[in-house]
């Protein structure tokens, strides 16, 4: 396992990636990649109170927000990914087994990894319409450097107002 997952039951999210980077395998830590907006982001949509650096990453369970990849056993740019180490079954049951309030996709690559080929391969970012059991799903754009030319930070801004209002009506309980 490159990166072990950061779960516990009743979260208000699971963020889930394909693998981790390079940068991030080598440290041992989630979004470690140079450029990687992803704990930047956290913090400016309101998910966090500060910005978290990578090796802080275990901080955010206390902040009802998980991490998880579909990929536990490769590491490196998705392009160089086996798909036969998506572990779409192992993501399942995770969210059914710890039920978060929202899955959320860090990227259309890691959405696509999961529903797999048998679909249309296309995905529009924001929520999706099918949930899994009781978690709502969301396509988020990939906060990966390699990815920059797709970054549109509405999409993240649209799921923490979502996972926000869960917090304050009550339901969740993070």
């Amino acid at each position: 396992m490159v990166l072990p997952d950061l779960l516990a039951p009743g979260l208000k999210v699971v963020f889930c990636g394909t693998a981790a980077g390079t940068s991030s395998a080598r440290r041992g830590v989630y979004y470690a990649g140079p450029g990687n907006k992803f704990w930047d982001v956290l913090h400016r949509v309101g998910l966090t109170p500060t910005r978290f650096a990578p090796e802080e990453y275990r901080e955010l369970l206390r902040y009802g927000i998980g991490l998880t990849d579909l990929n536990k056993n490769q590491a490196g740019m998705d392009s160089r990914l086996q798909e036969r180490h998506f572990d779409r079954d192992a993501l399942t049951e995770k969210i059914i087994r710890y039920g978060p309030k929202v899955l959320c996709f860090n990227g259309k690559r890691a959405a696509q990894a999961y529903y797999g080929s048998a679909g249309t391969g296309q995905f529009d970012y924001g929520r999706q319409p099918a949930a899994i059991g009781s978690t709502a799903v969301f396509v988020l754009p990939s906060t990966s450097a390699a990815a920059a030319r797709w970054w549109d930070e509405g999409y993240w801004v649209e799921a923490a107002a979502y996972i926000k209002s869960l917090t304050l009506t009550g339901r969740n309980r993070s």
